[in-house]
C-alpha cells in the first residue's frame, strides 16, 4: 500500500528555487523566434564566462582565496575557471603589493593575454602603492599596464571583490565590439608603451 505524499507536491517557481534568469537583451521576438544585434549577444555570452587571472602577492591574495572558496563562490559570476596561464584567461586580477622590479613582469603578463582583456587592482597597495609608499613600491599598477576597475581596501572584503568582478561584467557586457579597434584604445595603449 502507498502512502499518500503530504509535502512538497507545490511545483516551485525558478525564482524560489534559487534560480535567476537572465534578461534578453533587446531585439524583436516574435513566435518561435527572437532577434537581437551581435553586440549583444556577445557581451552576455562574454559577461558570463571571464576566465581571471589571479596575479597576488599579498593578503589581498587570501582574500581572493575565500572569495573564490564555497562561501562566497566566484564561480555563480561565470568565473569558474581560474586559470593561471595568461594565454587562455582575460582578466588580470592584481592583488598585493607590487615592487619596480615586478612591474615588468606585470606587464609582460598583460601582453601575453589575448584581446579582450580586462584588469582589477585589487586592493590599496595595487590602486596606490597603498601603506608602502617607498622607493621599491610601485605606487599603483596604473602605472605599467591600464586598469578598468579599483577594488578599495587593506585588504578588501570579499563582498568588494564580487562588487569589483560586477563592475567588470558590466563593462565587459556593454563594451562595443569596435572599442578595441577605435583610435582612442589605441592611444591608451601607446601612452603604456604598448602596440
Amino acid at each position: 500500500m502507498s502512502r499518500p505524499v503530504r509535502f512538497n507536491i507545490k511545483e516551485k517557481s525558478t525564482q524560489d528555487k534559487g534560480i535567476n534568469m537572465v534578461d534578453m537583451p533587446e531585439g524583436h521576438s516574435g513566435e518561435g523566434f527572437f532577434a537581437t544585434s551581435l553586440d549583444k549577444v556577445i557581451g552576455l555570452a562574454r559577461k558570463n564566462s571571464i576566465w581571471p587571472l589571479p596575479f597576488a602577492t599579498s593578503c589581498c591574495g587570501i582574500e581572493f582565496m575565500a572569495t573564490i572558496a564555497s562561501h562566497y563562490d566566484l564561480g555563480r559570476f561565470g568565473a569558474e575557471r581560474v586559470g593561471f596561464s595568461p594565454r587562455q584567461c582575460d582578466l588580470l586580477m592584481v592583488m598585493g603589493t607590487i615592487a619596480k622590479k615586478m612591474g615588468p613582469v606585470v606587464k609582460q603578463v598583460y601582453l601575453q593575454m589575448a584581446e579582450p582583456r580586462w584588469v582589477i587592482a585589487v586592493g590599496a597597495c595595487a590602486s596606490s602603492g597603498g601603506v608602502f609608499d617607498t622607493y621599491s613600491v610601485l605606487q599603483g599598477i596604473d602605472q605599467v599596464v591600464p586598469v578598468d576597475v579599483y577594488v578599495p581596501g587593506c585588504p578588501p572584503r570579499p563582498e568588494a571583490i564580487l562588487d569589483g568582478f560586477m563592475k567588470i561584467q558590466e563593462l565587459v557586457q556593454n563594451e562595443s565590439l569596435r572599442r578595441r579597434n577605435g583610435t582612442q584604445y589605441k592611444a591608451l595603449l601607446d601612452s603604456y608603451g604598448i602596440q
